[in-house]
């Protein structure tokens, strides 16, 4: 039975137009699920390797080539809530794709009850367009916005080839964000068993 949520704040760092969001997810959630919930709220594709960083802890899925206490802590035995009552932290970073380099600053807006009737996690707001995979980081992207709003740009006709013709930055499906993250939270959500499936067992 979920207690409590938190509110969280989402901002691409170094982004222009800005990409934001606010979301509510279970407090006691898993990092690694947590990890999910930001995949489908940005609107990522989950391809590269990703870590939470919290007061300069790394929180990620560990690399069995690294060695021992290399690396980061496995985000798969570990909650926000615990993490949150260990640090004391309100505020943290989630890195996704280390060669592009996008980061995410995340803050705690508020704890506070869970609804009965609401299934988590969900998206409250929304606003920015997730940049295209593989585009360089924000400075790549920034370039590609240019190159691709100019048909003079050296690298116009290379952006169209790769990406296409146009690229609104600020159109997002808020309802399809919405529908991915209740179907993650549906995923998630424990069915009660029954007396037939008891009897059977």
């Amino acid at each position: 039975m979920q207690t409590s949520i938190a509110r969280l704040k989402i901002v691409l760092d170094d982004v222009e137009p800005a990409v934001t969001r606010r979301i509510e997810v279970p407090f006691d959630l898993r990092l690694d699920r947590l990890h999910a919930v930001l995949q489908e709220a940005v609107g990522w594709t989950n391809s590269h390797l990703w870590e939470f960083r919290v007061r300069d802890i790394g929180f990620g899925i560990p690399n069995p080539e690294w060695g021992f206490g290399d690396g980061p802590i496995d985000a798969r035995k570990t909650t926000l809530l615990a993490v949150i009552e260990d640090t004391g932290a309100k505020s943290f970073k989630y890195l996704y794709d280390f060669g592009d380099g996008w980061e995410h600053s995340i803050r705690i807006e508020r704890i506070e009850p869970a609804l009965a009737d609401v299934i988590y996690p969900r998206l409250l707001a929304a606003s920015g367009r997730c940049p295209p995979e593989d585009v360089g980081g924000p400075w790549g992207y920034q370039e590609f916005l240019e190159a691709l709003a100019d048909p003079k740009n050296e690298r116009h006709e290379e952006m169209v080839e790769w990406w296409g013709d146009s690229f609104d930055p600020g159109d997002i499906d808020i309802d399809a964000i919405g529908a991915e993250l209740l179907r993650l939270g549906k995923s998630w959500t424990r069915k009660p068993r029954t007396k037939s499936s008891r009897a059977s067992q």
